[in-house]
C-alpha cells in the first residue's frame, strides 16, 4: 500500500506539473477540455490497473507461503444429531419474542403457577400483567393528573375557547397588516377615483409638501401647468394623473416621484388633484394642453 500511495502521489504531481508547465496568458482561449478528460481517464485507468496488480501480487504471495509452510488443519467437533422428540422439547422450552415482550410464562410451567385457592374446580394462575404494561398504565394516570392540575386547577394552560379567541385576534392583526401592505400595491392601471374626506386630506398633505413650488398652493399653476381647469397636457383622469406623477415628465423638468412617494401617496395626491377641477383659484395660469370634460 505504501508503494501504491507513492505511485499515486507521483502520478498526481506529474499531472499537476504537466498542467502548469506552460501557463497560458490571461487573454488566451480556454484549454482543450477533451484533452483534460482524456488525461484524467488515463490516470484513473492506470490507478485501477495498479490496484488490481497489487491485489494479484498479494494473492500470489499468500499462495506461495501456504505451499511452502501449510497451516495446520483443525477438524470441527462432531455434533451428534438430536432425536425429533428431544429437538421438539428444546424448541418448545424456549420462549418466543412475543412471550418475552408480554412477560408471560410458558404453558409448560403452568402447573407451577397455580395458586392455592380454587372455587368449583376452577383455579387461578399466578401470571401477572407485564411490568412495561403496568408502567404505561401508571404513566397515563400521572399524565391525566398533571393535565388536570395544569389546565383546570392552576389555569396555566389555555383552553380551546381561549386558544380560539387568541388565534382570531392574531389573524385579525395579520389581516390588517396584509390589507395595509396591499393598499400600497397600486399602479396607473388599478388606481380608482376616490374623493372621500380621508383620501383628500392625505392627498392635500402630500401636495403641500411636494407640489406647491411648481403648481401653486391652490393648483393654479406656476412653473407647472394649471391643475384646476379642463385642459390637460398628459390626461386628466385619475389614471393619467397617477402615471404622470409616478414617471414624471423629465423633458419638462418634472421628476418621477415613484422613488420618493409610496404608491398610496401617489394615489391620494392624484385624487386630490382631481378634486381641484373647477375650483377657480385667483390668478390661474393660462390653459395648456387639450380640453377634457
Amino acid at each position: 500500500m505504501k508503494k501504491l500511495s507513492y505511485l499515486a502521489a507521483a502520478l498526481f504531481l506529474s499531472h499537476t506539473a504537466y498542467g502548469q508547465a506552460d501557463p497560458a496568458p490571461l487573454d488566451s482561449p480556454s484549454p482543450n477540455i477533451s484533452m483534460e478528460i482524456l488525461i484524467g481517464a488515463f490516470i484513473a485507468t492506470a490507478l485501477m490497473v495498479l490496484l488490481a496488480s497489487l491485489a494479484m501480487l498479494r494473492a500470489f504471495k499468500v499462495i506461495a507461503q501456504e505451499m511452502q509452510h501449510p497451516s495446520p488443519l483443525f477438524e470441527n467437533e462432531k455434533v451428534e444429531p438430536l432425536e425429533y422428540e428431544e429437538w421438539q422439547s428444546r424448541k418448545s422450552s424456549k420462549p418466543g419474542i412475543w412471550t418475552k415482550l408480554l412477560g408471560l410464562k410458558p404453558i409448560s410451567e403452568e402447573s407451577e403457577l397455580i395458586m392455592e385457592h380454587e372455587f368449583d374446580g376452577i383455579a387461578e394462575l399466578d401470571n401477572p400483567t407485564p411490568a412495561w404494561f403496568m408502567w404505561l398504565f401508571y404513566g397515563t394516570i400521572v399524565f391525566a393528573f398533571s393535565y388536570m392540575m395544569y389546565f383546570h386547577v392552576f389555569d396555566y394552560g389555555k383552553m380551546q375557547e381561549e386558544e380560539y379567541e387568541i388565534e382570531m385576534a392574531e389573524a385579525k392583526i395579520e389581516k390588517e397588516a396584509y390589507l395595509a401592505k396591499a393598499g400600497n400595491n397600486i399602479d396607473e392601471n388599478s388606481v380608482k377615483e376616490d374623493l372621500s374626506e380621508a383620501v383628500i386630506i392625505s392627498g392635500k398633505a402630500v401636495y403641500t409638501s411636494n407640489c406647491v413650488a411648481c403648481h401653486g398652493d391652490k393648483g393654479q399653476g406656476l412653473v407647472g401647468p394649471n391643475l384646476t381647469d379642463k385642459f390637460w397636457l398628459h390626461g386628466g383622469t385619475v389614471n393619467s394623473v397617477f402615471k404622470t406623477i409616478k414617471y414624471g415628465v423629465p423633458e419638462k423638468g418634472m421628476i418621477p416621484w415613484e422613488k420618493t412617494l409610496s404608491q398610496k401617496q401617489i394615489a391620494d395626491v392624484s385624487n386630490y388633484i382631481i378634486s381641484l377641477k373647477g375650483s377657480n383659484p385667483a390668478n390661474p395660469k393660462a390653459a395648456q394642453g387639450a380640453e377634457e370634460g
